[in-house]
């Protein structure tokens, strides 16, 4: 963990393992996904994050995924193998627009409190490219003037 000079705000990055979870039967089966990073800055009463979908499956989903990608065309590639940005948003105490409503009742990232929460796929692009061309560091730095946008 390391804290913005500023203001006291928490870095935390996460990385979820990848996971296949395929079941026969329709109720218990909650397919595969890709190891996740996200990336969160966290004050006392917000938090902002940025989500990224690495692609990065398990060694055996991989091998299925390339041995079922299509030939030709479609999205085969960017989909299965491509890291995907999915999200860049916040989480709040207090709502960020009239009408707002509470999006968790238990937020991790606010301590257990009620949480409102917004984000952006399409933003996400834009923060995978600053990540790329600047690393974690340029992210940082995106996130907290994220954070200081937001309404107390």
């Amino acid at each position: 963990m390391r804290y913005c000079q500023k203001e006291k705000l928490e870095r935390i990055v996460e990385i979820s393992a990848a996971f296949d979870r395929r079941h026969k039967d329709p109720k218990k089966d909650y397919g595969i996904h890709s190891c996740e990073l996200k990336m969160v800055l966290k004050g006392k009463d917000k938090a902002v994050q940025f989500l990224l979908y690495t692609n990065w499956h398990l060694p055996e989903v991989q091998e299925e995924l390339i041995r079922n990608m299509p030939r030709k065309g479609g999205i085969g590639l960017r989909v299965r193998f491509l890291p995907l940005p999915a999200d860049v948003g916040y989480h709040s105490i207090s709502p960020q627009y009239e009408g707002q409503k509470i999006m968790s009742d238990k937020c991790p990232y606010l301590d257990g409190r009620p949480c409102y929460y917004d984000g952006s796929g399409l933003t996400a692009e834009f923060m995978f490219k600053t990540l790329v061309e600047e690393g974690s560091e340029g992210v940082w730095k995106q996130l907290e003037e994220r954070y200081h946008d937001l309404k107390p």
